[in-house]
This record gives structure tokens, sequence and C-alpha cells, in this order.
């Protein structure tokens, strides 16, 4: 099984050069692309003035466009559609590469571009830290970074949908094994057409294109939970090819590539360390279920229910670590909102690690 280059493409990877660092560089193409995109392409309604700086900008999507330009086109939405555009190209080339403007953004704490633009740069990011991965969980796994999710728990299993495929397959035909175990846990949903990724259709997930079948794929997420509390939670792992062992690799592999430590990252069966020293939550609910957690706060059966995973984090060099925690585990957590979905936000490992060096 390989990865085929025509993966992931809307997000622009292709046209993206890696330096010395191997971090992603932009070329022509990449701005291009975006150019193409249905927030910047022409209409039949678009005026003279937008026309002729689309143009301009494909002729040389590098050039510096003065604000009469913009002041220029007619329509309002376009006009500041543009604003956005060129905010986010002078900014990543002023970095010198996604990673950069990225870490400079999630720094920065108050991120000033949509949601949209930060999701296509963590995905080409997410192809520059799988480069050479062709294991199909990993992939699936690496789309929690910049794909909300829908969590359903229903007879045991906990599987993870793209939000965005699930709605817009609602009203569809086509009853998968998804779409039964939806509606039979009550999910507002009339029919989709989705898989559970496993051995059997593996190999069908990189022949996907662009579009809803590119998403269709679940995680399975499965696992028991029992309560143990305040710093115990058991989690026995009963899917021997769990989606959180390759969310694992994802997250340690993310956490090399941008801050150049090693880290081994795995799902736990248990947590209950009178220690506890240092957490992180990988999305806003996991953070505070943690935080009550660690200030000894007994959860309601709701709260618990909303957790989908704990998880060790590990230095493989201490030295990497603050002395006040070096050697001990970083305990993360994953979790749902009361809606049952899941965004993970891939940044709180990189600004929320004890470093012993701010990177």
């Amino acid at each position: 099984m390989s990865v085929p280059p025509s993966f992931w493409t809307a997000c622009g990877h292709q046209h993206l050069n890696r330096n010395a660092r191997g971090w992603l560089q932009p070329t022509p193409d990449y701005w291009r692309l975006w150019l193409h995109r249905p927030e910047l392409a022409l209409v039949p309604e678009s005026c003279p003035a937008e026309k002729q700086l689309h143009q301009s900008l494909l002729n040389a999507p590098d050039r510096a466009v003065a604000l009469a330009e913009l002041d220029a086109i007619a329509d309002e939405d376009a006009r500041q559609n543009y604003q956005l555009f060129l905010r986010f190209r002078d900014e990543v080339e002023s970095a010198g590469s996604l990673e950069s403007a990225y870490m400079a953004w999630m720094h920065r704490g108050r991120i000033e571009l949509p949601p949209l633009f930060i999701d296509l740069v963590v995905q080409a990011i997410a192809c520059n830290v799988l480069r050479g991965v062709d294991d199909a969980w990993a992939w699936r796994a690496a789309e929690l970074l910049f794909r909300r999710q829908r969590i359903t728990v229903q007879n045991g299993r906990v599987l993870a949908g793209d939000s965005d495929t699930l709605d817009a397959l609602q009203a569809t035909g086509g009853l998968g094994e998804m779409g039964r175990l939806l509606m039979e846990a009550g999910a507002p949903l009339k029919a989709v057409d989705v898989k559970v990724l496993h051995a059997d259709n593996a190999q069908h997930y990189f022949a996907q294109r662009e579009g809803l079948g590119r998403y269709a794929f679940l995680l399975d997420l499965t696992h028991e939970i029992q309560n143990k509390l305040p710093h115990g939670l058991i989690l026995n792992m009963v899917n021997a090819r769990s989606g959180l062992k390759a969310l694992s690799f994802v997250l340690a592999r993310w956490v090399q590539h941008f801050l150049g430590v090693a880290v081994q990252i795995e799902p736990v069966q248990q947590v209950d360390d009178p220690a506890w020293r240092w957490h992180v939550g990988l999305d806003a609910t996991a953070t505070a279920l943690l935080n009550d957690l660690y200030q000894g706060q007994t959860l309601d059966a709701r709260r618990q229910q909303q957790l989908i995973s704990l998880f060790t984090l590990r230095f493989a060099d201490p030295q990497a670590m603050r002395t006040d925690v070096r050697g001990k585990p970083v305990y993360l957590g994953l979790a749902m909102d009361a809606q049952g979905l899941l965004k993970l936000k891939p940044q709180n490992l990189l600004i929320n690690l004890p470093l012993a060096k701010a990177v």
C-alpha cells in the first residue's frame, strides 16, 4: 500500500518545497491554487477591478497589491476575501515556511485568519509529518488535526466520523455501517454511506478523491471506561487495531517535526498517579476535564462519558524537559463536547509541553 500523489491535493502540499529543516515553503503555484478556491475564484458577477486583480495575481502570485486595487472591487465580500488572502500570503512569506507561520499564529494567541486557512495549513503540514508513511490508520487519524469529528458511542464502540461529511450526507441515500449505528444511537441522520476503516477496505482509503468520499471513512477509537477517580481512570483497549494508537503515532511525529524532541505517546489503561505534575488537553473539553481531575474534583457521569481517551507522553531525553518535572510523564486527554463533537487542537502540544527551553 502506498500514498498516491493525488491524495489530499486540495491543501496544496504538491506545490510546496521542503527547506533544509524539512519545513514547507510555498511556490507560486501554491498561491495560484488558493486563487482558484471558491472564496477567490471569479464568478460571472465579478467586476472588472476584481478580474484585473485576479489575473495579475495569477501572473505574479507574490506581487504587492495596492490598497486602491482592493478598494476598487465592488463586492464587499470579495474585497474582504482578497484582504484575508493577502494577509495570509504575506505572513507565510515573511515567516519563511508554513510551520514557522503556524507557530507564530499559535503563539500570538489571537488568530485573525479564518479557520479554513489554518485547517488547510495544518493539513499540508500533516502531509509533511507523515511523509514516507503508508499506513491508512495514521492518515485517517491525522484528519483529527484539521477536521472536526462527530463521536458516536454505540454498543461499546467509539467511532469518529467527519462532522462535515456526515452532515452533508444526512439526507442522501445509501445507508452504510456508520449510518446504521448512528441511527440506532438516535442521531438525526436519514441515511449515510460511510465505512469504518479496517483491513478489508484500507487500500480503498487512499483511492478516494476530493469530495464527500474523501472523508467518509470512520476511525474506531473503541475502549471501555471504568471510573477510578480522582486520578484514576481505567481504559481497557478492546480493539486490536485502535485508532488511538494511530493518533498517538501522529501526535508524536507532530511534536518531533515542530519541536525537534522525540517523545513516545501511548493510550493508557490506567492513570493513578499521586505525583501527577503536568497535563495537556488536546481540545477545549479535555483541558477542562483534566484541570478538574488534577484539582481532585469529582466528575459527574455525563462529563466522564465525554472523555474519549487519556494518553501518557514521555520524552526520550528527560534533559529536554523543565527541571521541576524532569522524568515525569505528561498526561494528555481527548474529549468530545456536550454535542458529541471533537475539535482537536494540535497546537496545544506545541505551546504547552514542559520544555527545558522555548522553541
